[in-house]
């Protein structure tokens, strides 16, 4: 990716993992390079990133090597299944159509329950392998200002000893380029944090 260039040229050419690893490693420090360098700048198209085919693949290397990859979600589709039955280029090819063109929609979770270091048993909410790529994709895009809002928040908390990190939610946030900030994709997002963005334990 050039920084000249669009973040999506709308062509689907699938990178190997180890270039998509890179690609996405150099647009990243880019969108923190330039989100540090001007805290006014607005990025309108960051989801364009969402779906940007470098981004899905290492996206989908995060959830197939994730430990819950053979978990499935309320489909039964593991990531070892997707890769033999359907392929990943296939599958990846469909998450990025659904995203690309707005009907990307989640699926009710697997609920399991696993158990607690005292005995006891809590709920788990296991998404479709689906759902865990397009959720680690937007991680991805939103690791740059993550960072960049924790430096500021230490900043912050030197003088307020406020601890508490929190992705902006208005319409001057520089997340204005995913659409609905603070809703819908940004909500998909904060859901799964708890467990961990790249997939749940294996059960």
């Amino acid at each position: 990716m050039s920084e000249d260039a669009p973040v999506n040229t709308g062509a689907v050419k699938w990178p190997h993992p180890d270039t998509a690893y890179f690609m996405v490693r150099s647009m990243q420090a880019k969108l923190h390079r330039w989100a540090a360098g001007d805290p006014r700048r607005r990025f309108g198209d960051l989801f364009n990133l969402v779906y940007d085919p470098a981004f899905l693949v290492h996206a989908w290397e995060r959830v197939a090597t994730n430990r819950g990859a053979k978990t499935a979600g309320i489909d039964r589709a593991t990531a070892p299944q997707i890769e033999t039955w359907v392929g990943v280029e296939a599958f990846l090819g469909q998450i990025r159509e659904s995203l690309k063109s707005g009907g990307f929609r989640p699926v009710e979770v697997r609920r399991v329950m696993i158990p607690k270091v005292n005995g006891k048993l809590r709920k788990l909410g296991i998404p479709t392998i689906a759902d865990r790529v397009a959720q680690a994709s937007l991680k991805l895009v939103l690791e740059p200002f993550s960072r960049r809002i924790s430096s500021r928040a230490r900043t912050g908390s030197a003088r307020t000893g406020a601890r508490r990190t929190r992705l902006p939610r208005s319409s001057s946030s520089p997340l204005t380029g995913i659409r609905g900030a603070g809703g819908g994709h940004q909500s998909l997002f904060r859901r799964n944090l708890a467990y961990g963005i790249d997939g749940p334990p294996p059960g």
